[in-house]
């Protein structure tokens, strides 16, 4: 066959490949994958590669996003051509033109879908997945932008939890912490003063999600500013309206404080 096959790799190494999608990659001609938009911590290249019994090209944003994807769509065009992508192939909607230029070249295309970030976090936390809102990226410094903090201030005043996914360039070994993305926060509400994000918020905040040892932490903002979460990944939570039990999960599984009581539904 000829076509293009969208895989997940999921959050932490080469095992987070679904056994659908490990089948597939087996049976490609050719085996593709990009390590720029998201980091996966424990990831072997010798081990996928062993894992596939075959090769796998590692392509570069300039490759996807400056050359539009042509040496993947070229393979797709010739035979069965498989694109392995951190996390879910198309939670983040980077790869969504590649998957549309293929279609538009009468190529084939499928996905198959590896564990989020978006989710995991959820899970992770013990908070409930209905109750959050839009979830926003807080970007480096250099691409200053107050949507972080205004999507965090119309998520609380609906109740909402708002998931902030911290900007990284994997390729380049950059990856915003925890501790920047807050600051970050704070220095808008330094300038609006709207209550949003103080150092008397609560905040969660998580690391190496999917990994055998993530570091999950609920506190006030003035404690998580100097919590150690250790390496990359890091993901921030700003709670909105919670329920009792997503208290409970707080206090019992992320160390959160017992004040937390006081705020419950």
């Amino acid at each position: 066959m000829k076509g293009l096959i969208f895989v997940g790799l999921g959050l932490n190494d080469e095992k987070g490949i679904s056994i659908r999608g490990l089948e597939e990659a087996k049976t490609a001609d050719s085996v593709f994958m990009e390590l720029y938009t998201r980091l996966l911590p424990n990831f072997s290249l010798q081990r996928l590669e062993a894992l596939l019994g075959k090769r796998v090209t590692i392509v570069s944003r300039r490759d996807l996003e400056e050359e539009n994807g042509a040496l993947i769509l070229g393979a797709a065009g010739r035979g069965k051509t498989v694109f392995l992508v951190p996390g879910d192939p198309f939670v983040a909607t980077t790869h969504i033109a590649l998957r549309i230029d293929a279609e538009k070249l009468g190529l084939e295309t499928q996905i198959v879908h590896g564990a989020s970030i978006i989710s995991a976090v959820m899970g992770l936390s013990g908070l409930h997945n209905y109750r959050f809102g839009k979830t926003v990226t807080v970007p480096f410094t250099e691409n200053f932008s107050e949507t972080p903090y205004n999507v965090v201030a119309q998520n609380k005043r609906l109740g909402l939890h708002t998931l902030c996914l911290l900007d990284m360039k994997a390729d380049e070994q950059r990856f915003l912490t925890i501790r920047e993305g807050l600051e970050y926060l704070l220095s808008v509400e330094h300038k609006r003063i709207e209550n949003v994000v103080t150092p008397e918020t609560v905040a969660v905040g998580v690391a190496r999600v999917g990994s055998d040892k993530p570091s999950l932490k609920a506190d006030f903002v003035r404690n998580l500013l100097t919590h150690d979460f250790g390496g990359p990944p890091h993901s921030l939570i700003l709670p909105g309206q919670l329920h009792f039990t997503e208290v409970d999960a707080l206090i019992c599984l992320a160390g959160g404080p017992k004040e937390l009581r006081e705020v419950a539904e």
